[in-house]
């Protein structure tokens, strides 16, 4: 029951914030421990951080400024990471072991913590000084306080902010993570509203682009563009033209709607050629023509790829509430808070990371999850965890939001009575987590499979020809093989295949052989795993044929073959419109002859078993190359089909 150096610590100042005694606050503890529920030193840390954020989100937003909870909320994941003394001894070892084997250089003690948090020459001092917290701790801590991340996507959100610190998390950073989430929030409360439009009581802007402090926004109607500013609120996205002096009455996008709509990516450019790929095109049923808004810049489309996100992001956080049928409007504005707090977090980490602006799924709940496989099933969780947990408790999402002065206090919430007993544990969150990491697993899997692949996206045509006639080879030997069966050119192999095949359709076996076929790819497989054939076999040699073509004679052979391709569309269209011609008796002779054949075909069908036609087929495959061809009856077919006209075909805009 020995605590570590950190846990005393953290242990005492709960019991000052608690105004009470260290001992009171484990006799507390203590009195509900049992051996079954786990470690002693780590459920008691869980215990005393429960009781004092239970306290300290009450006040969340005075402590952030002057950073005391970020320095207790990180003391806290310490000591949840290093409980007990033997726990601290054995970290010690593996830090100094580690610091051994990479050869750690002493620096300095005096280092600068106001320092943003990107790829500089401070960062490397503010990363090796100090204790430095673990993804598990900061995702135990994110169950507690859905502030630096929430349940469904710390360890993503984890993985971008220490992707330049090896996946440590120092307290500079935190505590600048922090900082960043609080401008961000005051930075959005002074944002106009739209021109026209009166907001909901629940509805709050998240980002806004277009104003004077800002970069432009530009609507494109047809060969014109209009400048103008661009909101997005939780339930809609407001455009508002740019005029003399102000901005014209706001265009609404209502996002949260019951209706398909889609927003997907676009390029414009002069007179509406697609020439600059830097926009999105919102599309609904109740517009004519979807809405095109552009985000100008000079090199990337990384402004794009934000808003288009963040519009995602609603329009995905609308459709859950629909699909999940959650009713309860505390539920309902709980996932809103989560919801809003993703998109705080992702503009704080772009003000922290300017350099390098982090992927804006890993802090996006929803639009991570339509991404990721078994996502729906994690929405699921999420789901039912909503419906069977406590909204109202200090340290909710929504609780947070109301203590930042994000949201008014006209919004439901519900108050604990007393919330110095309040004990703000994470209910029914395991199956949550638990799906969370599944999919996590197998998203690693699929970036893994998607990589194998990523050489094959930049080979060229040529390259890409020689690899897929090489692939199919032995399927081109297998019907070279097949070929000189039916044309006996083996008579004991063909005779002993028809009286196979003959045999398998009359006795109904044919599910049986099926059966049989796929027993033996099985077995082939696992042959291949028992001869360790993929240890053996790390790549297919596919030996590249050599050309003796000059260039120009590649560029004449690659202008054939576009010929060729051309010719080939042709001919089937032309196929396609004289089978449309017979199907509407544009040909009434060809198609009285077809539908003499046909229904002739039908009547046999009627009152012959399946089988013996199957059976007459199979004779009919084999002995038809040994017969031999009428030359008098193939004409007359050509001649039949050429003689059918071709259904007109315009084509208009």
């Amino acid at each position: 029951k020995h605590l570590s150096a950190v846990a005393n610590d953290v242990l005492r100042k709960c019991s000052q914030k608690l105004d009470t005694s260290v001992d009171s606050l484990i006799e507390e503890f203590e009195r509900g421990w049992t051996p079954e529920a786990g470690d002693y030193t780590k459920k008691l840390v869980e215990f005393s951080s429960c009781k004092t954020l239970s306290v300290s989100c009450g006040a969340i937003g005075d402590t952030i400024s002057d950073g005391s909870f970020s320095r207790a909320t990180f003391d806290m994941m310490l000591a949840w990471e290093v409980p007990s003394l033997q726990d601290e001894e054995s970290y010690a070892e593996c830090v100094a072991k580690e610091r051994e084997e990479k050869k750690f250089s002493v620096i300095s003690d005096q280092i600068q913590e106001d320092v943003p948090l990107f790829y500089s020459d401070i960062l490397p001092l503010l990363v090796d000084q100090g204790p430095s917290a673990g993804e598990d701790a900061f995702v135990w801590l994110s169950s507690l306080v859905p502030l630096a991340a929430d349940t469904v996507n710390a360890r993503f959100t984890f993985d971008t902010l220490t992707a330049p610190t090896a996946n440590r998390l120092h307290f500079p950073a935190y505590d600048k993570f922090f900082k960043e989430i609080q401008r961000c929030v005051k930075h959005l409360q002074k944002q106009e509203t739209p021109k026209g439009v009166e907001l909901a009581d629940d509805e709050f802007i998240l980002h806004v682009e277009g104003t004077a402090g800002s970069q432009r926004v530009i609507r494109h109607i047809g060969g014109t563009s209009w400048p103008g500013r661009l909101t997005l609120t939780n339930y809609a996205l407001y455009f508002e033209a740019s005029s003399v002096l102000s901005y014209d009455d706001a265009l609404k996008l209502d996002l949260s709607k019951k209706i398909e709509h889609n927003v997907k990516t676009a390029s414009t450019g002069p007179w509406g050629a697609p020439l600059f790929d830097k926009a999105v095109v919102y599309e609904s049923p109740e517009l004519q023509e979807g809405v095109v808004i552009e985000f100008p810049e000079l090199t990337s489309s990384t402004r794009r790829d934000h808003w288009l996100a963040l519009i995602k992001e609603i329009m995905l956080l609308h459709r859950f509430l629909s699909k999940s049928e959650v009713n309860s409007p505390l539920q309902v504005w709980e996932v809103h808070s989560r919801t809003i707090l993703g998109i705080i977090r992702l503009h704080a980490a772009r003000e922290m990371l300017r350099i390098s602006p982090p992927e804006p799924k890993s802090f996006l709940i929803f639009a991570l999850m339509d991404e990721l496989p078994k996502g729906d099933y994690v929405l699921q969780e999420l789901a039912e965890s909503l419906k069977s947990s406590t909204t109202g408790h200090p340290c909710s999402a929504s609780s947070i939001l109301r203590n930042l002065n994000v949201s008014a206090q006209c919004i439901p919430c519900t108050e604990p009575e007393n919330i110095q007993e309040a004990v703000v544990q994470p209910e029914n969150i395991a199956s949550l987590e638990s799906a969370v990491n599944k999919s996590r697993e197998e998203a690693r899997d699929m970036d893994m499979a998607k990589a194998t692949a990523e050489g094959f996206r930049e080979e060229g045509v040529s390259e890409s020809a020689q690899v897929l006639m090489g692939l199919i080879r032995p399927l081109k030997d297998a019907i070279l093989s097949t070929r000189r069966i039916f044309t006996w050119d083996r008579p004991v192999t063909s005779t002993a295949v028809i009286v196979t095949v003959l045999l398998i359709i009359y006795r109904e076996w044919i599910g049986k052989a099926i059966s049989a076929c796929l027993l033996f790819l099985v077995a082939t497989m696992i042959g291949a795993r028992k001869r360790n054939i993929p240890e053996r076999l790390d790549r297919i040699i596919i030996l590249k044929e050599p050309s003796n073509q000059s260039t120009v004679e590649s560029v004449v052979s690659a202008q054939q073959t576009i010929i060729t391709v051309h010719e080939t569309m042709q001919k089937t269209n032309i196929a396609l419109l004289k089978l449309w011609s017979i199907l509407v008796s544009k040909a009434p002779k060809h198609t009285d002859a077809v539908i003499a054949i046909t229904t002739c075909c039908a009547v046999a069908l009627a009152v012959v078993p399946f089988k013996f036609v199957l059976m007459g087929g199979v004779v009919y495959c084999f002995s038809s190359k040994r017969m031999q061809k009428s030359e008098e009856g193939s004409r007359r077919l050509r001649e039949w089909w050429d003689s059918i006209p071709v259904m007109a075909v315009e084509v208009v805009e």
